[in-house]
């Protein structure tokens, strides 16, 4: 058992399943929920009324309030679950010190108001060190989690026990952490993996079947591996779990949210009907623009043929059919 106190920021899917992670072994988890409503029915009923539901909890392991501050001054170790849209806006309402705590990102996204990914923006704009940043990434569906079948995570932090404090507090049964040293990486993949999805989804929904689906993640993890080389070059294997097997799972899982956006848009939905129908956030669209502009606006440019075509369709209205058309003559 850690004496280390664990908090979640966060009240999704991904967030709630961290939490029943962590109650496999810790004692005492702080949990950070915006949703005044969901808190109370969570002390009530013993579960999140709006995602994972199924999931009960011991609710005398959970320390549940809807002040943020209150949250990250009970915990050492903070694991921030939420949307990478909604980063900022929760993080202004800190006023608790967040410089000597350990800090883990869940967050499959970049900040759209710094066009930084996570482990960065708590780095620069709150001066945490390099070593107390980490990344939790894939692949794994809370879904999944929420079903206790086996799943399979990466801890990456440059502080090697800091990584592996994280790792043994979420292994469990049916939890098995992996640990890496590749923060950069693993994060630019877990963002770049939605895009992907997307990709995947509009193919779906456009009529195209098994044979060029596995053309799409073929060339897809392929070009994550030109985008992240010249983002942060260092010797990886791309196709270890976090890179080709995250992008696997959210490609092709019904459990995905970007692949069900993806598909909406193939469908013919406008990206605002889309998202209205939806009742969880597609990070993939936020990450597309910030990988775009990234991409387009690095004196090192990657070649990306599937994020310029996802960028085409989401962001300058173009005809997904038309798009999509162009794009299968590039992809080999």
């Amino acid at each position: 058992m850690s004496t280390k106190k664990y908090a979640v920021i966060g009240g999704g899917s991904w967030a709630t399943a961290i939490v029943k992670m962590l109650c496999e072994n810790t004692d005492k988890i702080g949990w950070y929920m915006r949703n005044e409503g969901a808190i109370k029915h969570l002390k009530t009923e013993f579960h999140n009324p709006n995602y994972l539901s199924s999931v009960e909890f011991d609710i005398t392991k959970l320390n549940v309030s809807s002040d943020i501050n209150e949250i990250v001054a009970f915990a050492d170790v903070i694991i921030f679950a939420i949307p990478s849209a909604f980063v900022n806006t929760e993080l202004q309402k800190l006023t608790a010190p967040l410089k000597d705590k350990i800090v883990f990102s869940a967050i499959k996204g970049i900040v759209p108001e710094s066009n930084l990914i996570v482990g960065e923006h708590f780095h620069k704009q709150y001066n945490i060190p390099f070593e107390n940043i980490g990344v939790i990434t894939g692949p794994c569906h809370a879904e999944e989690v929420a079903l206790e079948r086996l799943s399979y995570l990466t801890i990456a932090c440059a502080n090697e026990k800091n990584a592996a404090l994280v790792a043994n507090a979420l292994s469990c049964s049916y939890i098995k952490c992996k640990i890496s040293d590749d923060v950069v990486g693993t994060e630019y993949a877990a963002m770049l993996k939605n895009i992907y999805a997307i990709a995947s989804g509009i193919a779906h929904g456009l009529g195209y079947g098994d044979n060029f689906q596995s053309v799409i993640m073929s060339n897809a993890i392929r070009e994550m591996k030109r985008f992240i080389k010249k983002r942060h070059k260092m010797k990886r294997n791309i196709n270890d779990s976090a890179y080709l097997g995250d992008l696997l799972v959210t490609g092709y899982s019904v459990f995905s949210r970007n692949r069900m956006f993806g598909n909406m848009i193939g469908k013919g939905y406008t990206v605002k009907s889309a998202q209205m129908e939806m009742s969880m956030i597609a990070e993939g669209y936020y990450a597309t623009n910030c990988a775009y502009i990234l991409n387009t606006t690095s004196k090192k440019v990657a070649l990306t043929p599937i994020i310029d075509a996802i960028y085409q369709i989401l962001y300058k209205n173009k005809n997904p059919k038309t798009i999509f058309k162009k794009l299968t003559e590039v992809l080999d």
